[in-house]
């Protein structure tokens, strides 16, 4: 249910900060007075826990900071925390991503709304430190809803809102919030940071309600059903992700209206598309680079422009048909991979064709992988995936190849 607050009442006092994503992430730890926190160190997220080890020491935040003894251990913490009613956060990146995995997809199935991020940084092997999007990826069908921001201040912002959304009794789904490894994770930016009194007006208490595990409440967690109740179960969490989308709207509303941040649409974010004939689309700080070669290339004349997906899961299907379906073409840039898929193409390749298949009025869709393991989309690269995208808009068939950018032959 949306919360009623008076428009603009917090902005004229925020405070502006330089800070990365990784401590903007710490900030919305302190603001949203989570109870527990579980902690275990992995490039490139560890920059989170550092930040609120600070806050804490300096008398700043009271949080209960568990150090575990790996990445298993600390998403178990917290979800055993969470059933019992306690606000969580946690976070990891890569690998470590996938050594907490039995965890992650339990979390999931027993609806318990823990927050973390994933500091987006290639799997190994081979070993890298920088910026693919698969390990967030991974958990796409689990049930986890799925936020990526572009930067520290979309960070922040999208941290409050992912315990307002997750908590939320319709929903009670946990969230994990994509951070781009270095890109996003450790550059820094000005933030301006909301009062407490704003965010409290915005995140209500943490309540379970009669899901709450207490001697009080004899219930059942985590029961054997095979046969018998698993498939109402997996309904019951696919009713709660088809909710999440109205709920991730109303979140939104209310948090630009308190904040005047957030922009016109809870998903999409655009950028010069109003007369645009061919855009890009997608999802991370991909969008940084792609604006300056959006700016360029209007000078010399091409009517570009950039489509930016700020959720994931709830995908936002109509909203997507309804933006996509003005262009001629559109370029999906993918910061993954998805070996032997459709025509070859990445995660987001695939599900945005997915969504526009039905469409009687539907843009080329040009595939793209760029910028696996933290390498620069440079302007070069940026000018080729338009010049694609634009060859590729007479013919609907020509958008059945995916192009890899920047890759030495």
């Amino acid at each position: 249910m949306a919360i009623q607050v008076k428009e603009r009442e917090h902005q004229d006092v925020e405070t502006e900060q330089l800070m990365s994503g990784c401590e903007a992430i710490a900030e919305a730890i302190r603001l949203a007075d989570v109870d527990v926190m579980a902690a275990y160190p992995i490039r490139p997220y560890d920059g989170v826990m550092q930040a609120a080890a600070k806050l804490i020491a300096n008398g700043k935040m009271d949080v209960e900071y568990i150090v575990a003894d790996g990445e298993h251990s600390q998403f178990e913490i917290v979800k055993h925390a969470c059933a019992v009613g306690s606000r969580v956060f946690v976070g990891s990146s890569g690998v470590g991503w996938f050594y907490a995995f039995e965890a992650i997809a339990v979390t999931a199935g027993l609806r318990l709304p823990v927050v973390a991020i994933c500091g987006n940084r290639a799997l190994d092997d081979p070993g890298a430190f920088g910026t693919e999007h698969n390990d967030s990826l991974a958990v796409r069908d689990l049930g986890w809803l799925l936020p990526w921001a572009e930067t520290a201040q979309e960070a922040m912002d999208l941290a409050l809102m992912a315990w307002r959304v997750g908590e939320d009794k319709r929903v009670s789904l946990p969230v994990a919030i994509g951070l781009d490894g270095a890109f996003l994770t450790h550059s820094q930016q000005i933030v301006r940071i909301p009062t407490q009194a704003a965010v409290n007006t915005f995140l209500p208490r943490f309540d379970l309600g009669d899901r709450l595990l207490h001697p009080d409440n004899p219930i059942t967690i985590a029961p054997q059903v095979d046969q018998d109740w698993l498939m109402e179960i997996r309904m019951q969490n696919d009713q709660a992700m088809r909710k999440a989308h109205d709920v991730v709207s109303e979140a939104h509303a209310d948090f630009k209206k308190l904040f005047g941040r957030g922009g016109d649409s809870p998903f999409l974010d655009e950028y010069m598309t109003d007369d645009a004939e061919y855009v890009v689309f997608g999802q991370g700080t991909l969008a940084l680079p792609m604006k300056v070669a959006i700016r360029r290339l209007r000078k010399e004349g091409h009517k570009v422009g950039l489509v930016r997906l700020k959720w994931f899961r709830p995908f936002p299907t109509q909203e997507i048909v309804k933006s996509l379906s003005r262009f001629k073409a559109v370029g999906i840039i993918d910061r993954d991979y998805s070996f032997g898929s459709p025509h070859y193409g990445g995660v987001l390749y695939n599900e945005v064709r997915s969504a526009l298949y039905s469409q009687e009025k539907r843009p080329t869709i040009v595939g793209f992988i760029a910028g696996l393991g933290g390498r620069e989309i440079e302007q070069p690269m940026a000018t080729e995936i338009f010049e694609k995208t634009k060859a590729a808009a007479s013919d609907i068939k020509s958008g059945d190849t995916c192009h890899w950018i920047g890759v030495r032959s």
